[in-house]
């Protein structure tokens, strides 16, 4: 499997990587919290680390740290706008229940 990022997700994180002036892509992991377990975690990478594994979406590469990767492995990370409010939006196939803030989520 891998984690993928849809066409607007990856033009999204490749015009702020172009803003940024530095980075390899965008980190997606996870992180114990919230009222479900696990929430996931988002940054921009400015590097690999070695025990990294990478994917590379629509020309932009996804770094997962493998711990993280059992959690999101599969998963598609989409942009959206939707009014005034716009955000990434993550379609996980591995989330069996999401908190009803929709903050956090558990397998």
């Amino acid at each position: 499997m891998a984690v993928t990022l849809t066409p607007t997700a990856a033009k999204h994180v490749a015009a702020h990587l172009v803003k940024r002036g530095k980075g390899v892509g965008l980190r997606l992991g996870v992180r114990t919290t919230g009222c479900s377990g696990l929430a996931y975690k988002l940054e921009y990478a400015d590097e690999a680390r070695p025990e990294d594994v990478t994917f590379v979406s629509h020309g932009v590469t996804v770094v997962v740290d493998p711990k993280s990767l059992p959690y999101i492995d599969g998963t598609e990370l989409d942009f959206a706008r939707e009014g005034l409010n716009e955000g990434f939006r993550f379609r996980n196939p591995n989330v069996k229940d999401e908190c009803g803030c929709g903050e956090s989520f558990n397998i």
